[in-house]
């Protein structure tokens, strides 16, 4: 996101009779790992009183390592967050976990009290309802799953996972580098490298890249998404699985390069 077209736009909804009332800014794109310059759009949202929430669903677990919590900067000034654990925590799916500075204006607007859903626990404060957090009446229990992951690994666990896919990340993207058919084609900060075949032309490129993960994806060996970015297809090769670990990386890494 551009933080400047971002007020130019803001501006000229006001001016158009609009009210501009929410904001998200993204700390790691599911296309690229992309993060959106956080501490600039909280300023502008400040200014023009709209709600920023900050979606950090895919990278937003990175944190846990202290060296990398700049993935979190800005988030002071931010209204809601919210960040998913089994995307990198080792938590089955689904799990999020979300913040917010203002449940009541959540609550006032999700809330129903039929006579049927009255309790003297809710009413007295000694339990939350949250039903009222959401759209949906039903809830699962969703953080058992949690507690159990954190009372089971604790945090060294946590950080050692993280710290190791960071690394082999690393080590990945300069394989990738050094390969004359490939290119690395987004900043690679974390666990997410976007790569794809050079071509003859783009166009090639983009049907070499396409071919290569049907191919790779066929052997049932491995399992790659493709995005578009800038126009053209890209390989995505995200490293969270909880038991992921080099030896699996580096033997994705030549099934790609036995195919191409």
């Amino acid at each position: 996101m551009n933080a400047a077209a971002l007020d130019a736009q803001i501006i000229a909804d006001k001016n158009a009779g609009l009210t501009p009332f929410w904001i998200c800014s993204t700390h790691g794109t599911t296309s690229s790992g992309a993060f959106d310059p956080t501490p600039a759009i909280g300023l502008i949202a400040q200014r023009h009183n709209v709600w920023l929430h900050v979606d950090a669903a895919m990278h937003g677990i990175a944190a846990l390592a202290p060296e990398l919590r700049w993935v979190n900067d800005g988030l002071e000034l931010a209204d809601s967050y919210c960040t998913n654990p089994h995307k990198w925590m080792g938590v089955n799916f689904d799990c999020d976990l979300f913040w917010t500075s203002d449940r009541a204006s959540l609550l006032g607007a999700l809330s129903i009290l039929p006579e049927y859903l009255r309790s003297a626990a809710a009413e007295s404060g000694a339990a939350i309802d949250y039903r009222d957090w959401q759209i949906p009446l039903g809830r699962r229990f969703r953080s058992l799953k949690l507690w159990f992951a954190i009372r089971t690994d604790g945090t060294a666990v946590f950080q050692e996972l993280i710290r190791r896919h960071v690394a082999i990340t690393q080590e990945l993207a300069a394989l990738v580098a050094a390969d004359s058919r490939f290119e690395v084609v987004a900043p690679f900060t974390l666990n997410l490298l976007c790569l794809r075949i050079i071509g003859e032309s783009a166009e090639n490129g983009d049907q070499l890249t396409d071919a290569l993960i049907e191919a790779a994806n066929a052997t049932r060996e491995v399992f790659f998404t493709r995005t578009v970015l800038n126009g053209r297809s890209v390989l995505r090769f995200s490293i969270g699985g909880r038991t992921t670990d080099h030896h699996h990386v580096m033997a994705a890494w030549e099934l790609l390069k036995n195919l191409s």
